[in-house]
């Protein structure tokens, strides 16, 4: 769940990124977007395939986070912002939260507008549980990558398996 001090954090810094353009407008190009959605693609199959023949739970954080990443940098693209070369990871996840959650619950609430106003109560959740699973494997991945004992790897990489696809399925709503 995202913290309304999360949020606030996000939106501020957003701006700032905007100003340092650390965050750029962009006019949309075909092959840029499809380079994201590529990347994306390839990083689900290795992900779908590292989880099946249980190669690496390192590997199966690392490319779960990476198709998450690839995806939503597609997402953002998509609504014309292009991120820099310059902390691309912490630039992305605050720019989710400031251009995709009012997106996605909007989305969420168009599946579940049969029950209107726990659907608006859950899509709010949602929408910030999924926001804010980006952020949560981003620090995972860096601890993981560094510093985490064996006996927690597995248990740790079936939630990134699981919090990658549920990420990339709801973007992927909102990019068709």
């Amino acid at each position: 769940m995202l913290s309304k001090k999360r949020i606030k954090e996000a939106e501020s810094n957003f701006k700032s990124y905007l100003t340092e353009g650390l965050i750029k407008k962009e006019k949309f190009r075909k092959q840029v977007f499809d380079t994201y959605m590529k990347n994306y693609q390839e990083s689900i199959r290795l992900l779908n395939f590292i989880d099946k023949n249980k190669i690496s739970y390192l590997w199966e954080i690392v490319v779960a986070y990476y198709s998450m990443f690839y995806i939503a940098n597609a997402f953002l693209y998509k609504l014309g912002y292009k991120i820099g070369n310059k902390i691309v990871h912490k630039v992305t996840a605050d720019a989710l939260i400031v251009l995709a959650r009012k997106r996605l619950k909007e989305s969420i609430i168009e599946d579940f507008d049969s029950v209107q106003q726990e659907a608006l109560e859950f899509a709010s959740t949602k929408a910030d549980e999924v926001i804010s699973s980006f952020d949560k494997e981003r620090v995972k991945r860096n601890i993981f990558q560094y510093g985490m004992h064996e006996e927690i790897k597995e248990s740790k990489a079936k939630t990134s398996f699981k919090r990658a696809i549920e990420f990339c399925n709801e973007i992927m709503k909102l990019l068709e």
